[in-house]
């Protein structure tokens, strides 16, 4: 079977539907995940305009597709790039946790749920910056 995928990935054309079909799957499990571990309801809030949510979610939807990006730059096959997908998830996960847990005077998903904008601010960059550091280490 991997033998056909990758002779299907040969073409440039299914090989960018593949990775951009997996790379959008790949969003909407992680995006469930983040959703179950918020105390906010990530799209009832930003459908309210919360903007604070939506930088917060904007940082993670940016950071795995740019370490995706990493991933298809460094020659990965698909197979390869949701697993660094999936790595990558769990350390930008890992980062939000210790983010909450480094500011112990106040808790970074009710701030963000109430649209504290430097909040959200921060825990988008945090997503953004720890995206291309892990990206880096696809190319390793």
């Amino acid at each position: 079977m991997e033998r056909e995928v990758d002779q299907l990935l040969s073409n440039p054309y299914a090989a960018s539907l593949a990775y951009v079909s997996v790379a959008v799957l790949a969003l909407v499990v992680f995006l469930f995940l983040f959703e179950v571990v918020t105390r906010y309801n990530c799209w009832d809030e930003i459908r309210k305009g919360n903007v604070a949510v939506a930088m917060a979610t904007g940082g993670k939807i940016f950071g795995i597709c740019n370490i995706f990006r990493f991933s298809i730059e460094a020659n990965d096959s698909v197979y390869e790039s949701m697993g660094w997908a999936g790595f990558g998830f769990v350390l930008l996960l890992a980062a939000y946790f210790l983010f909450e847990f480094l500011t112990p005077v106040f808790r970074i998903d009710d701030e963000i749920g109430r649209d504290n904008r430097a909040v959200g601010f921060i825990a988008m960059m945090i997503s953004v910056a720890l995206s291309y550091v892990i990206g880096a280490t696809v190319i390793i």
